[in-house]
């Protein structure tokens, strides 16, 4: 079979992620992709952070696709959210009628368990892939500040493909189940990781309160996500505030859960050294005796 042939035949697999087209995590994750020489790789990802923006969409104005020069993959930064990309990506529109056969949404930087995969538009692209029926992977990774580096992220990249071949297999295969994607998150020491844990989302979150402050000028822009900042501070004021504006931002005032967290959640199994694997959905379920105490409170009205 020539090598014109075999690229064909090869899985096809397209890349998000809400850190955006520039973000170390996702290019580490296209080189492995590329490096295993078995996929063929497309990327869709924001033209800039997105960081935060959980599964919002855009209806106007229309998106800009720009290509982009990424080695072994075919690029495009796009003026959207990872929601959009993701929705994009899969649609055979931008890709001439090319249908992934797996969503990859990441490498995020900083960790998405608990509550954080509500906010998380790592989360949202894997899910608007799962959505339209296409198997989805999100990928995050613990960065710590003062303690983390570019070589551990690199190394979660590494660390996941394992996972990656297997899930494709059993795409080609037909034996991958349809009803949950994934949200898979690397510890802070992807190299000494404890193995792959399957684990469900608990109720870790950030506790979040708000400070006033002033206007700063836009300085020297560094690339900074909402859970790491490589080279200093971006200002992301886009325009500049009336004389009588307040203005506040959110500050994060400690991290928490709802109660202890069992061996089996995200979070605990996360500190604990293992690459959490955690089977999501798309439906909010709430507790089952919420259910009896609002049909009573409704009957009375």
């Amino acid at each position: 079979m020539d090598s014109t042939a075999a690229a064909a035949q090869a899985p096809v697999l397209l890349v998000t992620n809400d850190d955006g087209i520039d973000a170390p995590g996702l290019r580490f994750l296209v080189d492995q992709l590329v490096a295993a020489r078995r996929y063929r790789v497309l990327v869709c990802a924001p033209d800039t952070d997105k960081s935060g923006v959980s599964h919002c969409i855009t209806w106007r104005p229309a998106l800009r696709c720009k290509r982009v020069d990424i080695s072994g993959a075919t690029a495009f930064g796009v003026s959207g959210t990872p929601a959009d990309c993701a929705s994009l990506g899969i649609s055979g529109k931008l890709f001439d009628g090319v249908v992934p056969d797996l969503v990859l949404s990441g490498i995020n930087i900083g960790n998405n368990c608990g509550y954080h995969v509500i906010y998380s538009g790592t989360v949202a692209g894997a899910r608007e892939a799962f959505l339209y029926g296409i198997p989805a992977i999100a990928m995050s990774y613990d960065w710590v500040a003062g303690q983390s580096s570019v070589n551990e992220l690199k190394m979660s990249a590494e660390v996941c493909m394992p996972l990656i071949n297997t899930i494709v297999t059993e795409i080609k295969n037909g034996t991958y189940p349809k009803g949950s994607f994934l949200n898979v998150d690397v510890p802070t020491d992807a190299a000494h990781h404890k193995g792959y844990k399957i684990t469900k989302q608990g109720t870790y979150m950030a506790r979040i309160s708000w400070e006033q402050t002033v206007y700063k000028k836009p300085a020297v822009e560094s690339y900074q996500t909402a859970n790491m900042d490589v080279d200093g501070e971006k200002d992301s004021e886009l325009v500049t505030p009336a004389e009588n504006d307040l203005l506040f931002k959110r500050v994060i005032v400690g991290r928490s859960s709802d109660g202890v967290e069992g061996e089996d959640m995200d979070h605990k199994s996360l500190a604990d050294g293992y690459i959490t694997v955690t089977p999501l959905g798309a439906l909010s379920r709430t507790e089952p005796d919420a259910i009896p105490y609002f049909k009573a409170c409704v009957s009375r009205l």
